[in-house]
């Protein structure tokens, strides 16, 4: 399959899921009670994997001017358009690889296994389903699939184990899995669980659970979800074990006790998971070993910044992007807090230009993404400045939906 993907595919599939009486594959069981509370981090993230390092970013914005008025796929203007950037392992240069032939309008979800990547549309305009592509060869070529419902609206909808079974976070709250690409591409999904489920649950009233954000694997391939809960000081992290949910066991430090605590993201390690996670003015990141979690030091002093993104790197390192142009990464377990220079652009408000993205580089690097309307500007950070070394011109066409 080539890296377009057509109309004629996705519609082909699109027909094949109006067609079957329950919908494609197994469906999920429906909720009756009123829709879940919605905790979402921004869609804009980027993620490694053994193809290499991959971002997300919305451009274009409202009227072409450059500012784009989406933070995280909500609403799916009509002139923001999600796109999809790669640096293959052992290069320095990024390439745009968004599949085409489906509107992007809504966001876009990726997750990563060991030889490859799988990316979701969220549903825009009245589509009610949410096309899949995975790739092997990064980017290059994208074989097409399908989720018979609509993707939450967060980067944690989805998840991808070596094995090759996929995870997903439908935007009712319940999670669904495919035994393989192949089988997502089929619209063979069937139910795990549901955010009602979960949130009756023993250990989900014991949290208060608000709502999922992320979905990860653990260690030997098991299912896991993470969400935010109204409980002051309790982090809503869940593993299934022989189809019984539990806490994974996560315990954010007894200073945080008073505070809500919000899972911004759950990215699967060797062996293991990386969470990010926001407790009232901090943000933490845990590791698990798959038997017990090491916790950092907080970032202090985050007080009403926003979280504009976040994302993972090579050897569990993470990092968030917040407003004022502050930066903050951290390498993995051990690890503490670093304060990166104030990233390109300064401000992080919707002005022409912005740092949209962070992207893991080696040797501790970072690599800051730019975006202006329908251009991407790539800076490098250096021992202490910020270096451009790249320029990207996408093409869109302003006012379409794809």
């Amino acid at each position: 399959m080539t890296r377009g993907l057509t109309r004629a595919i996705w519609g082909s599939l699109a027909v094949l899921c109006a067609g079957l009486a329950a919908g494609c594959g197994t469906q999920t069981a429906r909720t009756a009670s009123a829709s879940p509370a919605t905790v979402t981090a921004p869609l804009s993230t980027s993620l490694v994997t053994a193809q290499g390092t991959w971002a997300i970013t919305v451009m274009g914005g409202p009227a072409g001017s450059g500012g784009s008025a989406a933070s995280s796929g909500s609403g799916g203007s009509e002139n923001d358009f999600w796109q999809l950037f790669v640096r293959p392992t052992g290069t320095s240069s990024w390439s745009l690889v968004t599949p085409q032939g489906v509107a992007d309008n809504g966001g876009l979800v990726a997750a990563g296994g060991n030889t490859s990547l799988v990316v979701g549309f969220r549903p825009s305009q009245s589509r009610s389903f949410s096309p899949l592509a995975t790739s092997t060869d990064a980017g290059r070529n994208w074989a097409p699939g399908l989720l018979d419902a609509r993707l939450a609206d967060t980067p944690g909808a989805i998840a991808v184990d070596p094995s090759g079974r996929i995870l997903a976070l439908r935007q009712d709250g319940s999670v669904t899995a495919a035994a393989t690409a192949g089988a997502a591409a089929a619209g063979q999904w069937s139910p795990l669980t549901t955010r009602n489920a979960l949130a009756a649950s023993a250990l989900g009233r014991e949290c208060g659970l608000q709502g999922l954000s992320a979905l990860s694997f653990g260690r030997n391939g098991t299912p896991m979800a993470a969400g935010s809960c109204a409980r002051p000081g309790v982090a809503g992290v869940f593993t299934d074990t022989g189809g019984m949910w539990r806490s994974a066991g996560l315990v954010v430090p007894a200073e945080f006790g008073g505070d809500q605590v919000q899972v911004l993201g759950l990215a699967s390690l060797t062996g293991g998971n990386v969470a990010l996670v926001r407790a009232g003015n901090s943000a933490l990141a845990a590791w698990s070993d798959g038997t017990r979690w090491t916790v950092s030091a907080p970032v202090t002093g985050i007080g009403s910044a926003a979280v504009l993104a976040s994302g993972s790197g090579p050897g569990g390192s993470a990092w968030l992007l917040l407003s004022g142009g502050r930066a903050e990464t951290i390498s993995g377990p051990g690890g503490s807090w670093r304060a990166l220079p104030p990233v390109p652009a300064g401000t992080m408000t919707l002005a022409p230009r912005r740092t949209a993205t962070l992207a893991a580089g080696p040797g501790g690097s970072y690599d800051a993404l730019a975006v202006s309307g329908s251009t991407l500007t790539v800076w490098r950070l250096t021992t202490t400045a910020w270096v451009k070394v790249q320029l990207i011109n996408v093409p869109i066409e302003y006012g379409s939906s794809s």
